[in-house]
């Protein structure tokens, strides 16, 4: 049996004749889907299908058809926002510590010195270590 394959664009043609895996290339959909990044299971994407029975035309059914498009179109977009929420819920936090503990590492950047040694509350705790001389032998020797 012969199958035919239909692509979207010719990335996608070249990427399968290149026998690349869908599900690992990240621009795929195949990919984002696998990975939670869109939605996969919604009832809005039942309505979206094609559809090739033909139908007579009846203007008040094209009339409810419209509506109801309007309507569900209202609905998929809240509900990939929502979505998207609570893919992004914990980011905020994370970015947030991220940002503390890059102004803590490179506060002398933004405060001026002087600043500094006034106020200890602005500079983290220096930690003090102890190094025993029998290491500090040892390193003097492999340096020579």
């Amino acid at each position: 049996m012969l199958k035919i394959f239909r692509f979207c664009r010719s990335k996608c043609h070249k990427n399968f004749k290149m026998k690349r895996n869908p599900r690992k290339v990240k621009w795929t959909k195949a990919y984002r889907r696998l990975q939670g990044k869109d939605m996969t299971q919604d009832s809005t994407f039942e309505f979206e299908r094609k559809r090739n029975r033909p139908e007579r035309y009846d203007r008040n059914l094209a009339e409810n058809t419209l509506k109801a498009i309007k309507k569900i179109d209202k609905v998929r977009v809240d509900r990939e926002a929502r979505h998207h929420t609570l893919r992004m819920k914990g980011k905020k936090a994370k970015e947030q510590r991220e940002a503390a503990k890059e102004l803590e590492q490179s506060i002398h950047m933004v405060k001026a010195p002087a600043v500094l040694q006034q106020e200890p509350s602005l500079t983290l705790p220096k930690i003090k270590v102890k190094v025993s001389q029998q290491q500090s032998e040892e390193n003097h020797a492999m340096e020579e």
